[in-house]
Parts: C-alpha cells; sequence; structure tokens
C-alpha cells in the first residue's frame, strides 16, 4: 500500500476516535465534571499540553488503536465534588453513551454528504430486469413498487439492494404495489453467488433514479444510515450464528488496510466505509460487554433500578478481565490481517 494511503487511513481512524472521545469530553464538561486527561492514541505519549484554567492534559499518544477520556472519580471513590462518582447516576450514563451517540451522528453527517454529492438517487421501483432475470420468472414485473422484501420494509433502492443482497439466497415473499393494487408475491427467487464460503443474493434488475431535491435527499440520508445500522447489527447477528466466519473480522490493522484500498478506489467508496466504521464504533461500545462502554452502561443501569451501586472492586475486575479478553482478541484478529496482507 502506497505510504500516502496507510497515512490517510490512519488519519480517518485517528478522526473517529477523536470524535467519539470528543463526545464523552463535551458530555463531561456539560455536567461539570473534573476532566483530568484527554488522550487521542494508546501507549507512550508523543506530547502533551496540560491547560492552566481546567487543569486537563491533552495528550497524543503512539499507538493509534483508541483514546479516552481520564475523569476523576470514574474508576475509584472521590471526595472531589465534580468527579464522575459524585454526579447523578442519569448524568453519567449521558456521557458514557456520548462516545457512541456522536460516532453514530458523525456516521449520519457523512452520509448525507454522500446523498447530497451523488449522481443520482436510487428509487424502489423497478424499470428493467436483466437478461434471462431469475426475480422477474418467479413474479416481479416492471414498475413494481417494491414496499416489502421478506417483512423488511423497503423505502429506497439502497434498501432494496441490500435486502436482496443479505435475504435474497432463498425464495422470499415480496409485497408490491402494482397497477395502485398492492400484492403479495410469495417464492420470488434470485441468483446467487459466493464468496469465501459466504452466498448472497444478486439484483437482477435496474430501478427507476428519483429526482434530486431537499425532501429527497433528507429521505434517502436517513434510509441509508438506517440501513447501515441495520448492516451493522445483521452482520453482528451473522457472525454469533456462523454465517460469517471469523475471517470475515478485522482489526486495526484490516481496517486501516480495508480504508487505504476504499481511498484508492475513490472518494464515494472512502466515504461509505467510514460511514460504517464510524457507526460501528458506536454501536460496537453499546453493547453491554465488560470494558466497553455498554458494559459500563449495563452496571449504571443496574444502580438506577436498584438505587445501590455495585461494588467498584467488583466492577472494576469485571472490566479489567474484559480488558484483557479484549486486547487478546484484538492480538488474534491483528494477527489474521498482517498475514492475509503477505499472502
Amino acid at each position: 500500500m502506497p505510504i500516502l494511503y496507510i497515512l490517510l487511513a490512519l488519519a480517518a481512524f485517528c478522526i473517529l476516535i477523536l470524535i467519539h472521545e470528543a463526545g464523552h469530553f463535551v458530555a463531561a464538561r456539560i455536567f461539570g465534571v473534573t476532566v483530568l486527561e484527554f488522550s487521542i492514541g494508546m501507549g507512550p505519549k508523543l506530547f502533551s499540553h496540560t491547560s492552566k484554567r481546567s487543569g486537563t492534559m491533552y495528550a497524543v499518544r503512539l499507538l493509534p488503536i483508541g483514546g479516552y477520556v481520564r475523569m476523576a472519580g470514574e474508576d475509584e471513590e472521590s471526595d472531589d465534588p465534580n468527579a464522575f462518582n459524585n454526579k447523578a447516576v442519569w448524568k453519567r450514563m449521558i456521557i458514557t453513551a456520548a462516545g457512541a451517540f456522536m460516532n453514530i451522528v458523525f456516521g449520519i453527517i457523512v452520509m448525507t454528504f454522500i446523498v447530497i454529492s451523488s449522481k443520482g438517487l436510487a428509487s424502489n421501483v423497478i424499470y428493467s430486469f436483466d437478461e434471462n432475470a431469475v426475480s422477474q420468472s418467479t413474479g416481479l414485473m416492471v414498475n413494481d413498487r417494491i414496499l416489502k422484501f421478506d417483512g423488511r420494509k423497503i423505502h429506497t433502492g439502497y434498501d432494496l439492494s441490500y435486502a436482496v443482497t443479505h435475504d435474497g439466497t432463498k425464495p422470499v415473499s415480496v409485497l408490491v404495489l402494482r397497477n395502485g393494487n398492492t400484492v403479495l408475491l410469495k417464492n420470488v427467487t434470485f441468483g446467487i453467488q459466493t464468496e469465501k464460503g459466504v452466498a448472497f443474493g444478486l439484483p437482477d434488475f435496474i430501478v427507476y433514479a428519483e429526482e434530486k431535491n431537499v425532501p429527497n435527499v433528507i429521505k434517502h440520508a436517513f434510509y441509508r444510515s438506517c440501513n447501515s445500522i441495520t448492516m451493522i447489527w445483521e452482520s453482528l447477528i451473522d457472525l454469533i450464528t456462523g454465517r460469517y466466519g471469523i475471517e470475515a473480522m478485522s482489526g486495526p490493522v484490516g481496517v486501516t488496510e480495508a480504508i487505504s484500498t476504499a481511498a484508492k478506489s475513490g472518494s464515494t467508496q472512502f466515504l461509505n466505509l467510514l460511514v460504517l466504521i464510524s457507526m460501528n464504533l458506536g454501536i460496537f461500545n453499546l453493547l453491554p460487554l465488560p470494558a466497553l462502554d455498554g458494559g459500563r452502561l449495563f452496571f449504571m443501569l443496574i444502580e438506577l433500578i436498584f438505587r445501590k451501586p455495585i461494588d467498584k472492586n467488583i466492577e472494576g475486575y469485571i472490566h479489567f478481565a474484559g480488558i484483557v479478553i479484549l486486547l487478546a482478541f484484538m492480538a488474534l484478529i491483528s494477527f489474521k490481517d498482517i498475514v492475509n496482507i503477505f499472502r
């Protein structure tokens, strides 16, 4: 990979980390929490600056694989009235969730830019079929507006393309609007393509374009963002259920390579990947797993329900075990990514 694309990928990765940690930082500032350090990267410090006004140390560290906002009273008891542990539980929950929230918001903003700069907006109405299209021979027709695909609501051509790719490996029911009437088609089938042992449905038609106006831009940006979140969530489910193997996962090395490849392919592909990674970072961090923001939110939810916090030592041990497992898993995935690069 040319060094320029590698640097671009690392810059994009650092921006996503910065946005995530800025979410925690801004929320902490809003609620008056004492912030001891705002750090981008992990490991040894490359350089730092301590604010004379707030006392917060801003640091850039060697390894661009994460970052953190260190607050007084976050992992220990503190007598500081502005410490994290002395704030109401709902305030702590907002601060903890703010990083993931900002990653999702950033993804929506970038997606909106992609939609605005795109040449056309794909509708959910079929314009024509490929030669010998399987779906046409099993029920679909030109000018059908696809309303539901295997129970999944369809709003745009982007929704439809993903639905066919993900669910079109088997006969599906498709609800269409045809000549002003809704028609339920059963056992609609598509061609199937297999990549790395995973089967995908093949869209075998072209859809009409929609006019690019403000309402349509808003609609497409919203539904494409929702679709990206759905894609991430269903990919996680597919990984757990075995549709995808561990070889489909990527760590920081694999992500850097993917961003670099996307950058060489063009700005649109690069930005689409940036959206997915940003939203993936946000969603993954909200999973109720130890050491992640979602794990901390889970303990706070217990505190909110039972009006009594879990013992800090017990919570600390659980998060520490989670960090060890997470780092070991990241090392394994990174090793796989490095081996794949040199194959």
